[in-house]
Protein backbone atom coordinates (compact mmCIF):
# COMPACT_ATOMS: atom_id res chain seq x y z
CA UNK A 1 0.00 0.00 0.00
CA UNK A 2 1.75 3.60 -0.63
CA UNK A 3 1.69 5.90 1.65
CA UNK A 4 0.36 9.49 0.96
CA UNK A 5 2.97 12.32 1.53
CA UNK A 6 3.36 15.78 1.40
CA UNK A 7 0.28 17.83 0.16
CA UNK A 8 -1.67 15.25 -0.31
CA UNK A 9 -1.86 13.94 2.90
CA UNK A 10 -2.44 16.77 4.87
CA UNK A 11 -5.55 17.10 2.36
CA UNK A 12 -6.85 13.74 3.33
CA UNK A 13 -6.08 13.90 7.01
CA UNK A 14 -8.20 17.33 6.67
CA UNK A 15 -10.83 15.10 5.07
CA UNK A 16 -10.85 11.97 7.34
CA UNK A 17 -11.34 14.76 10.52
CA UNK A 18 -14.10 17.00 8.28
CA UNK A 19 -15.38 12.79 8.10
CA UNK A 20 -14.95 12.30 11.83
CA UNK A 21 -16.86 15.70 12.86
CA UNK A 22 -19.57 14.39 10.76
CA UNK A 23 -20.04 11.35 11.76
CA UNK A 24 -19.79 12.59 15.57
CA UNK A 25 -22.52 14.83 14.11
CA UNK A 26 -24.71 12.45 13.26
CA UNK A 27 -24.58 9.80 15.68
CA UNK A 28 -23.52 11.00 18.75
CA UNK A 29 -26.22 13.23 20.76
CA UNK A 30 -24.16 14.33 23.50
CA UNK A 31 -21.48 15.75 20.74
CA UNK A 32 -24.47 17.76 19.13
CA UNK A 33 -25.05 18.50 22.95
CA UNK A 34 -21.80 19.95 24.02
CA UNK A 35 -21.13 21.71 20.42
CA UNK A 36 -24.44 23.61 20.97
CA UNK A 37 -22.86 24.90 24.51
CA UNK A 38 -19.91 25.80 22.80
CA UNK A 39 -21.82 27.52 19.72
CA UNK A 40 -23.44 29.44 22.23
CA UNK A 41 -20.37 30.11 25.38
CA UNK A 42 -17.53 31.05 22.58
CA UNK A 43 -19.04 34.22 21.36
CA UNK A 44 -20.37 34.96 24.62
CA UNK A 45 -16.44 34.00 26.31
CA UNK A 46 -15.62 36.96 23.47
CA UNK A 47 -18.08 39.29 24.15
CA UNK A 48 -17.81 39.63 28.37
CA UNK A 49 -15.26 42.17 29.87
CA UNK A 50 -12.62 39.31 31.37
CA UNK A 51 -8.77 39.54 30.51
CA UNK A 52 -7.41 37.75 27.54
CA UNK A 53 -5.50 34.65 29.59
CA UNK A 54 -9.23 34.58 30.94
CA UNK A 55 -10.94 34.60 27.75
CA UNK A 56 -8.33 31.77 26.45
CA UNK A 57 -9.27 29.59 29.73
CA UNK A 58 -13.26 29.76 28.70
CA UNK A 59 -12.86 28.71 25.19
CA UNK A 60 -10.05 26.19 26.11
CA UNK A 61 -12.47 24.53 28.53
CA UNK A 62 -15.11 24.49 26.38
CA UNK A 63 -13.09 22.83 23.40
CA UNK A 64 -11.55 20.57 25.61
CA UNK A 65 -14.82 18.97 26.20
CA UNK A 66 -15.44 18.55 22.48
CA UNK A 67 -11.73 16.53 22.51
CA UNK A 68 -12.62 14.19 24.75
CA UNK A 69 -16.04 13.75 23.75
CA UNK A 70 -14.47 12.74 20.38
CA UNK A 71 -12.13 10.51 22.36
CA UNK A 72 -14.62 9.28 23.60
CA UNK A 73 -17.00 8.56 20.80
CA UNK A 74 -14.04 6.94 19.52
CA UNK A 75 -13.59 4.13 22.26
CA UNK A 76 -17.15 3.16 22.53
CA UNK A 77 -16.82 2.36 18.48
CA UNK A 78 -14.00 0.44 18.77
CA UNK A 79 -15.46 -1.26 21.99
CA UNK A 80 -18.82 -1.84 20.30
CA UNK A 81 -17.32 -3.13 17.01
CA UNK A 82 -15.22 -5.66 18.93
CA UNK A 83 -18.56 -6.80 20.11
CA UNK A 84 -22.11 -5.99 21.72
CA UNK A 85 -22.13 -8.76 24.06
CA UNK A 86 -21.80 -7.50 28.34
CA UNK A 87 -17.89 -7.65 29.08
CA UNK A 88 -16.43 -6.15 32.47
CA UNK A 89 -12.99 -4.48 30.11
CA UNK A 90 -15.54 -3.44 27.42
CA UNK A 91 -17.83 -1.91 30.30
CA UNK A 92 -15.01 -0.40 32.05
CA UNK A 93 -13.26 1.35 28.78
CA UNK A 94 -16.73 3.02 28.12
CA UNK A 95 -16.96 4.06 32.34
CA UNK A 96 -13.73 5.99 31.66
CA UNK A 97 -14.51 7.09 28.33
CA UNK A 98 -17.54 9.15 30.41
CA UNK A 99 -15.77 10.12 33.39
CA UNK A 100 -13.23 12.05 31.61
CA UNK A 101 -16.02 13.47 29.73
CA UNK A 102 -17.65 14.42 33.19
CA UNK A 103 -13.76 16.11 34.46
CA UNK A 104 -13.46 18.09 31.38
CA UNK A 105 -17.52 19.38 31.76
CA UNK A 106 -16.59 20.09 35.80
CA UNK A 107 -13.17 21.91 34.62
CA UNK A 108 -15.20 24.11 32.04
CA UNK A 109 -17.55 24.66 34.99
CA UNK A 110 -15.48 25.62 37.41
CA UNK A 111 -13.30 27.89 35.45
CA UNK A 112 -16.26 29.75 34.08
CA UNK A 113 -17.96 30.21 37.54
CA UNK A 114 -14.50 31.20 39.27
CA UNK A 115 -13.74 33.74 36.21
CA UNK A 116 -17.26 35.35 36.51
CA UNK A 117 -18.38 34.57 39.81
CA UNK A 118 -15.22 35.33 42.20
Amino acid sequence: MEKNTGLKRIVMAAMYSLQGFRHAFKHEAAFRQELLLAVIFIPLACWLDVSQIERILMIACLLIVIIVELLNSAVEAVVDRVGLEKHELAGRAKDLGSAAVFVALTLTVYVWADILLF
